[in-house]
């Protein structure tokens, strides 16, 4: 990072991120530049947000083109481009309907408010069935709600009381979620594969048994595609490799391919919970957010990229796992699926993230002990070689 940039930093942001060691100032597809002219192969992908990677050509012109037309005119009014994102994501999921937000944590607060929705619908006005359950080392959001939602000490600390009505349970233990299941309990809230707490999947067998508990309860089941959906497991959410069917599903992140943008999809007839006023948001749903949506689904469509990750991300991943029995002393597990994967280390990332930032790789930490790979979803074969190239090095070393 430059020095007039570390000042600015320094003197005028607040403190609540550690200080980069490097500042970026150009990409184009798997390729980041800082600002002393140094490449970088980003396999962070903006922590799963540029999923066509950096400067793709069309997604550009499709922004730009729409900057030009119609930015914003709020959701008082319709806009055309809303009304086809919802159409051409509904490809995607059993029949419902969608919301549009703008963050991934947006999305989550929605979803609790429609468990809350639930709840009173099937409880009464007593209001006596607000509890949600979730799992345990999963990350919701920083909002109230989605903290709440987060049974992780660094995201709860220093802001409690938390908001009432959550309990948590112990991902792939059915039973677990069984026990706290009782008269108060409206839903369950959970991630397909848990990505701030170090790559943690759902397995299907679970997903599928709590998909019966939801039923046999009366409860929603919840799934939180924020970080593992919009392809990036090779199916459009990662659910579906359980080929369960949830009621209701959270996304944001690679959705629109670096504009923010979140949504929800509900199940009918939990949809019609949702009335006029009872929810709203100023950003949502935008002309220029929807243009850029829609420009990712067309590069995932015109190049068949979910079958690409299913492709390429197998090699990749048995490539992996043959180095991580190389280096047995140095790596514990692989996990993840498709272009979302998290090597477990012996000891703390950060000097493995640092090294590998050396050498010319950019990853994220996750967790205690976990460096997360996201490439975005067009990433190409030789990059995925590279990567493996830079990992071994750094490994290798003593």
């Amino acid at each position: 990072m430059n020095d007039v940039t570390q000042r600015q930093y320094s003197n005028h942001l607040i403190q609540n991120y550690a200080p980069p060691a490097i500042s970026l100032v150009k990409g184009s597809g798997s390729r980041v530049t800082d600002d002393e002219g140094r490449e970088y192969l980003d396999f962070t992908s903006g922590i799963a947000v540029n999923a066509l990677g950096h400067a793709d050509p069309e997604w550009a012109k499709a922004v730009s083109d729409q900057a030009h037309t119609l930015v914003h005119c709020s959701n008082l009014f319709g806009n055309p481009l809303q009304g086809e994102l919802a159409e051409r994501l509904s490809r995607y999921t059993p029949k419902g309907r969608f919301l549009f937000c703008n963050s991934g944590t947006e999305a989550n607060e929605a979803l609790i408010k429609l468990a809350r929705l639930h709840g009173r619908a099937i409880a009464g006005e007593e209001g006596k069935r607000y509890t949600v359950i979730t799992a345990e080392n999963g990350f919701h959001g920083r909002t109230f709600g989605g903290m709440a939602a987060t049974p992780q000490e660094k995201i709860q600390g220093g802001f409690r009381p938390m908001l009432p009505g959550f309990r948590h349970a112990k991902l792939n233990d059915i039973q677990s979620f069984r026990d706290q299941v009782d008269d108060s309990v409206c839903a369950i809230l959970l991630e397909t594969i848990q990505g701030e707490s170090g790559i943690n999947p759902a397995d299907p067998g679970f997903l599928r048994e709590l998909r019966a508990l939801c039923t046999e309860k009366n409860l929603l089941l919840l799934i939180d595609e924020v970080q593992c959906g919009a392809g990036r497991t090779g199916k459009f959410f990662a659910y579906e490799h359980a080929g369960i069917e949830p009621d209701a599903i959270g996304m944001a992140k690679g959705l629109a391919g670096g504009f923010p943008i979140g949504a929800i999809w509900v199940a009918e007839p939990y949809a019609s919970l949702f009335t006029p006023g009872s929810h709203g948001t100023t950003f949502g749903g935008t002309p220029l957010a929807c243009s850029a949506a829609i420009a990712v689904l067309d590069g995932i469509e015109k190049n068949d990229l979910l079958a690409t990750i299913t492709r390429q991300s197998a090699d990749w991943i048995n490539r992996l796992q043959e180095l991580a029995k190389r280096f047995p002393g140095k790596i514990k597990e692989l996990r993840g699926k498709g272009y979302l994967v998290g090597i477990s280390m012996t000891d703390a990332p950060a000097p493995y993230v640092a090294k590998l930032r050396e050498k010319g790789l950019l990853t994220v930490p996750a967790g205690n002990n976990t460096i997360r790979l996201i490439p975005p979803l067009n990433v190409t074969s030789a990059d995925l070689d590279e990567s493996l190239r830079i990992l071994e090095s750094v490994l290798g070393e003593e």
